[in-house]
């Protein structure tokens, strides 16, 4: 299974986002309303410029104190984000979330942001590969009786 079947798989095409200049508090509120774990941060022209998770926030109020709030997502983001692309295998994604012990990578499709994918979502699209690979070995072990 390759990303582009678990994003055509996921309800909605909607990818949350926040631009660098917002207050932490709007992202806070963000990931509350859409109850999820990162915002994908963008530029201007909606190209990737970071990502923001629980973990910064948790980590920036630990290091600023409350005052993390009112400060800039720009301030708080991890700008160096590891992406992936549509064509990648769910394998590999698993390698690299697990390798560097993240829970989000941004979908890159010709430079453009064409989603996110979540551990959640890898786990569930390996859940229903594997169930199938069961049926269809059960199938076989019946019919050869």
């Amino acid at each position: 299974m390759i990303v582009r079947t678990i994003l055509k798989s996921k309800p909605s095409a909607d990818i949350a986002t926040i631009v660098p200049g917002q207050k932490v508090s709007d992202a806070a509120k963000l990931l509350d309303q859409w109850r999820i774990g990162a915002l994908v941060v963008v530029d201007d022209q909606r190209s990737l410029a970071g990502i923001l998770s629980e973990r910064d926030i948790v980590r920036g109020l630990s290091r600023h104190g409350p005052g993390v709030m009112d400060m800039q997502v720009g301030q708080l983001m991890t700008a160096d984000v590891l992406t992936c692309t549509p064509e990648e295998s769910i394998e590999d994604v698993m390698g690299t979330m697990t390798a560097n012990r993240i829970r989000h990578l941004p979908v890159l499709e010709g430079g453009r942001l064409a989603g996110i994918i979540t551990i959640g979502d890898v786990v569930k699209a390996r859940l229903e590969e594997t169930a199938l690979q069961v049926d269809s070995l059960r199938e076989y072990v019946m019919s050869a009786h």
